[in-house]
């Protein structure tokens, strides 16, 4: 359920844009390994890329509960399209929250799609632990000297902005700022897109950092912040990622009914077994639930109440749900299911990422689990 009739508007205007924009796209740009940049332009044009950022900074000013049914709705559509607005989302927030008045003035062109961002904390030897992260900048006059190297990033080949977290003080979280850097910046050098088995059109690169000079003033917030920067914007970025997950789920459940449908043997759709029939239901049943706790730690953020813990429930409860649809989904079709031909085949891939990006599922169990027993 929608809160507003502006937002009804805008679900529609989604839709529209997807079988316009997006359908039926995805196996080419995937065959080629191609980043959709031109795609996201659009989508930024049509006021997408800032939702749930204020209308006074260039963005909508859409209820995070809105702006995750967007998301869902693309992810439908093309996965890899909802997963770069939501990783472009979540690059805007260190400028946002924390930026100065000079950083924030590029707020427009980011919120509007014109800059691309990507959101550099993962490292080749520090991923789930982002503590432990060993990329260093450090003082040189009135600049940054920043060396190391940056994994996983997703948009590293395409981005014009990068968030760099980097380490400017003593080993641990406090030691952590964060540093803002254009692409093109000497020093600043993405690698080769990763083989990943799947998102194939917006795969990840390390980013090599060598001895790459900012100044001063690209510091985002104060010195020492950026650890606290980091969590804020990947408890709102796994709200993200579960709506990605819930709109790949939905679309595989909706693919595999409609096929059960028409799909016979001995006579009658196999839809009227109850094996498959069973399987059909649990699958609607989970993309529900998973949709339901997702929205639940939504309206928690958008009421300024407390839902770190509930945004971890939702990516932990959604993507492990769209692993299992979409798993279920290649079963109903049979051997089709295992053929590129039908699209269950990416979706099976892709889901697998979502249990992995955002923080892995593990790291989600351990958020949740440490809230449970803190006392």
């Amino acid at each position: 359920m929608l809160p507003t009739e502006e937002a009804h508007d805008l679900l529609a205007l989604t839709q529209e844009l997807c079988d316009r924009e997006l359908t039926g796209k995805a196996d080419a740009y995937e065959a080629r390994a191609e980043f959709p940049r031109e795609v996201i332009r659009t989508l930024g044009r049509s006021g997408l890329l800032g939702l749930p950022y204020p209308e006074e900074v260039g963005g909508a000013g859409q209820p995070y509960e809105v702006y995750l049914q967007v998301l869902e709705t693309l992810a439908g559509s093309w996965l890899a399209i909802a997963e770069a607005v939501s990783v472009h989302t979540l690059a805007c927030y260190p400028v946002y929250a924390h930026g100065s008045e000079r950083q924030r003035k590029s707020l427009p062109d980011m919120l509007g799609g014109e800059l691309l961002g990507a959101y550099c904390l993962s490292e080749p030897q520090g991923g789930s632990d982002a503590a432990a992260l060993t990329t260093k900048a450090t003082r040189d006059g009135d600049e940054w000297v920043v060396s190391g190297t940056k994994a996983w990033i997703t948009h590293g080949r395409d981005a014009d902005f990068y968030n760099l977290f980097c380490r400017t003080g003593e080993a641990g979280p406090r030691g952590i700022s964060c540093l803002l850097a254009e692409a093109g910046t000497p020093g600043l050098e993405p690698q080769k897109a990763e083989k990943v088995m799947g998102l194939r059109s917006s795969a990840p690169s390390q980013i090599v950092l060598d001895d790459v000079r900012l100044p001063s003033d690209r510091l985002v917030g104060a010195e020492g912040g950026g650890f606290g920067i980091a969590m804020e914007a990947l408890d709102a970025g796994r709200l993200g990622i579960a709506a990605c997950a819930v709109g790949l789920a939905q679309a595989a459940t909706d693919y595999a009914v409609a096929y059960a449908r028409e799909r016979e043997q001995f006579g009658r759709p196999i839809a009227e077994f109850q094996g498959v029939g069973f399987m059909l239901a649990d699958m609607a049943t989970q993309v529900s639930a998973a949709r339901a706790l997702l929205l639940s730690a939504a309206r928690l953020k958008d009421a300024g109440r407390p839902f770190s813990t509930e945004a971890a429930k939702a990516k932990l409860f959604a993507t492990d749900v769209a692993m299992r649809v979409t798993t279920d989904a290649v079963q109903v079709l049979g051997g089709a299911g295992y053929v590129s031909d039908h699209p269950a085949e990416r979706w099976f891939r892709e889901a697998k990422v979502l249990q992995i990006v955002e923080g892995t599922n593990q790291i989600q169990r351990l958020v949740i689990s440490r809230a449970l027993t803190k006392g």
